[in-house]
Order: structure tokens, then C-alpha cells, then sequence
């Protein structure tokens, strides 16, 4: 509760221009950081509308995407809409019988859209698995936790301000004061604790520095995530005209 109300004296002090306030970031650090923020909402946001581009549910097993042939089961995980009417296409050919030319080609064209629901469902799986996994883990866990680590190291520089601030106070005591026996130890103690609010300072600083610099690296290979997202198939290799047969002129 001291500790808190130190602070919170330092802060304001600090606001209004009446004590200094330590830099332990140089530039270059805190230009990363703005940086890492504004890669962090980025990561976020496309995250977010790629998952709004899936047909089917994130983190279903592929069985559970294409299987059933409803948009929607009881517990409200979505299936592919190509499914539903794969299997509608298959089983209205079916009714109107072989037979029929329109039956026979409703009968092609359901395990032709059976064929894409089944390079749908892959290609979610892959994107998920390849690109939105990666985007939720930079956003989501990777970034906020060094983020986090950065509002921890302002607090322990607060604590460092505010106690070298008060070491500073005891020794001008000592030369003004009678009891110099009394505020020479005080000011001892006290430059124990500000020898102490230095050391965590330097040593979160450390981590932090060794953080954003592993990051930096890292973020050299997103690129490479992004470019792994399947691009659409050319016209001619699209699994329809792979699928259905050239046209006919039997009745």
C-alpha cells in the first residue's frame, strides 16, 4: 500500500514538472514499441475478418464441416452451405431418375460441388492452421504479454524515482538537521532501496530489450504466413472443369 502511494505521489509530481523522470528506453526501443502496437491491432482486426470469411465453424474438425448436410446442428457449429446443397443436387437427381437429363446432370453437378465443399473445407483448415493461428497468437498472447511487461517496467521505475527521490530528500537532511546519527542511517536505508529499485529496473529492462529484439526477428517471417494463404485456383484448373463432363446433346 506504501509502495502504491509512492507512486502515485511520484506520478504526480513528475506530471506537473516537479521531479525528473528517469528514461531507461532509448529511442530506437520506443520506436519498436509504437511499432509493435500498431502490428498488434493490424494482426487483430485482419484476424478478425478472416475468421468472418469462413463458411464453416473455426476450430471444427473437418468431419464436422462437411458432413452434415444442415447450415446449422443443435449445438450451432456452421457447416459448409456446399455440402447442404451438394447433397440436395444428389438427392433430386436421384428422384427424377437416371432416366432424365436434367436428373443425371443434377446427380454430376452435387458430387461436383461435393468435390469443392470437400477444397473448401481444406483450404479453411489450411488458412487456420497456416495463417489465423499465427495471426491470434501474435495478437492475442506474444505482443500483449511484452506490452504487459512494458507497463511493469514503468512501474518499477516509478518505484526507483520515488525512492531516489526521497534518498536525495535525506541527504539534504543531514546537512541542516542536529540528529545526524539518525538521518545518516536513513539515508543508508534508503539508498538501499534505491540500489534495489535500480537492479529490478535493469533487469526487466533486460528482459524487454531481449523481447522486442526477438520479436523484430520474428516478425521478419510474418510475411512469409501471410503468403502461405492459398491463392484462388485459375479457371481452368478450377475443380468444376476438372469435374463435369463435356456437354452432351442425348435427350
Amino acid at each position: 500500500m506504501k509502495k502504491q502511494f509512492n507512486r502515485m505521489k511520484q506520478l504526480a509530481n513528475q506530471t506537473v514538472g516537479r521531479a525528473e523522470k528517469t528514461e531507461v528506453l532509448s529511442d530506437d526501443l520506443l520506436q519498436i514499441e509504437r511499432r509493435m502496437e500498431l502490428v498488434r491491432v493490424v494482426s487483430h482486426n485482419t484476424h478478425k475478418k478472416m475468421v468472418s470469411c469462413l463458411q464453416g465453424h473455426i476450430g471444427a474438425e473437418a468431419e464436422k464441416r462437411h458432413s452434415v448436410p444442415r447450415l446449422y446442428t443443435g449445438n450451432g457449429q456452421k457447416k459448409l452451405p456446399l455440402t447442404a446443397l451438394s447433397q440436395a443436387m444428389v438427392e433430386g437427381g436421384n428422384q427424377l431418375g437416371e432416366d432424365s437429363l436434367i436428373g443425371k446432370m443434377m446427380e454430376v453437378c452435387g458430387e461436383a460441388e461435393n468435390r469443392l465443399a470437400t477444397e473448401l473445407m481444406q483450404h479453411e483448415l489450411q488458412m487456420e492452421k497456416e495463417v489465423l493461428d499465427p495471426l491470434s497468437q501474435l495478437a492475442e498472447v506474444e505482443i500483449p504479454n511484452i506490452l504487459k511487461q512494458r507497463k511493469q517496467l514503468a512501474k518499477l521505475v516509478l518505484d526507483y524515482d520515488s525512492a531516489r527521490a526521497r534518498w536525495l530528500q535525506a541527504t539534504k537532511s543531514i546537512i541542516s538537521g542536529t540528529n545526524t546519527q539518525a538521518l545518516t542511517a536513513k539515508a543508508d536505508l534508503l539508498k538501499e532501496e534505491v540500489d534495489e529499485a535500480m537492479n529490478k529496473v535493469e533487469l526487466c529492462k533486460l528482459w524487454l530489450d531481449v523481447s522486442f529484439c526477438w520479436k523484430v526477428n520474428q516478425h521478419a517471417s510474418l510475411p512469409s504466413v501471410l503468403t502461405s494463404l492459398p491463392l484462388a485456383a485459375a479457371d481452368d484448373q478450377h475443380p468444376l472443369s476438372m469435374i463435369l463432363p463435356p456437354p452432351c446433346c442425348t435427350v
